[in-house]
């Protein structure tokens, strides 16, 4: 969707444009490697996906452009000194997802009526993450939930994570991240087998298995990126660029999960859905 939007707006690879790519497959310890590469390469701006990412190339540089995506409180990791004033050569679109917590756990609640236990995994070496999972943690206690963590660093931890959680929970939150991403599959088979319902943040993870997600739309966060990047080529200083919270927001069910599971979703759920998967 970034390259697209970039084409559209009249940035053409091969022509008037050079792409280089670096992921870092979930492992954040590759970000700051991946940041002093394009810095070294003296790219004209770097594009981020997630904490991690945007805080490596905040470290990297103090004069390269950075556009960050998908990034959870920029003011509360210390990204951006303010929303509406970025300041230094940081902007971007924030997600939020710290503050969707509530709304969540209220259509998990739709599904699960008598919900008591919840489980949420996150992956705690990422702030974002953590933000995420301590405001998911007050949400539940207003819930009168009784909530279990499992805590990860890497992709190693995952499957002794889902330990402390069997027979102890009865849905399993899944804090996102690029981490998560990079291990969804994993993530929903370990907990289909403990049968565990989940709720993620995005369409992605329940394209994987997982039950639900309710989130901002990834596709339109990287369009609306590219309008960053074309401001700033175009001799805008990022300091100058708002952060954008997102505009777009979408409900997924896999009724397909569901059924698995035994669970039976309220048509009134389902109606409000922007996709089921079945």
């Amino acid at each position: 969707m970034l390259s697209q939007r970039l084409r559209e707006l009249g940035w053409i690879e091969g022509r008037n444009l050079t792409l280089a790519y670096r992921w870092t497959e979930g492992r954040d310890e590759r970000a700051a490697e991946f940041a002093a590469e394009l810095v070294r390469l003296k790219v004209d701006v770097i594009v981020t996906n997630g904490n991690a990412s945007a805080n490596a190339a905040k470290r990297a540089t103090s004069v390269i452009p950075i556009v960050f995506t998908l990034v959870g409180d920029p003011m509360g990791t210390g990204l951006v000194a303010s929303l509406a004033r970025p300041g230094d050569n940081v902007t971007g679109l924030s997600i939020e997802q710290a503050d969707l917590g509530s709304k969540r756990l209220g259509v998990l609640r739709e599904v699960i009526p008598s919900l008591r236990r919840l489980g949420i995994l996150a992956n705690i070496s990422s702030p974002g993450a953590v933000l995420e999972m301590g405001k998911v943690q007050s949400a539940a206690r207003t819930l009168d939930l009784e909530v279990v963590t499992a805590e990860i660093r890497q992709m190693e931890d995952i499957a002794p994570a889902f330990e402390p959680l069997k027979g102890r929970v009865e849905a399993l939150y899944v804090v996102g991240d690029p981490l998560i991403t990079a291990n969804a599959t994993r993530i929903q088979t370990l907990a289909m087998g403990v049968r565990l319902p989940t709720f993620f943040s995005a369409r992605h993870f329940v394209q994987a298995g997982g039950l639900m997600s309710y989130g901002p739309n990834f596709p339109d966060l990287f369009r609306r990126a590219a309008d960053y990047v074309d401001k700033i080529l175009r001799g805008t200083k990022p300091g100058d660029i708002p952060v954008e919270q997102p505009t777009k927001f979408d409900l997924v069910i896999n009724l397909t999960t569901a059924t698995a599971l035994g669970l039976t979703v309220p048509p009134s759920l389902l109606a409000r859905a922007d996709e089921v998967i079945e």
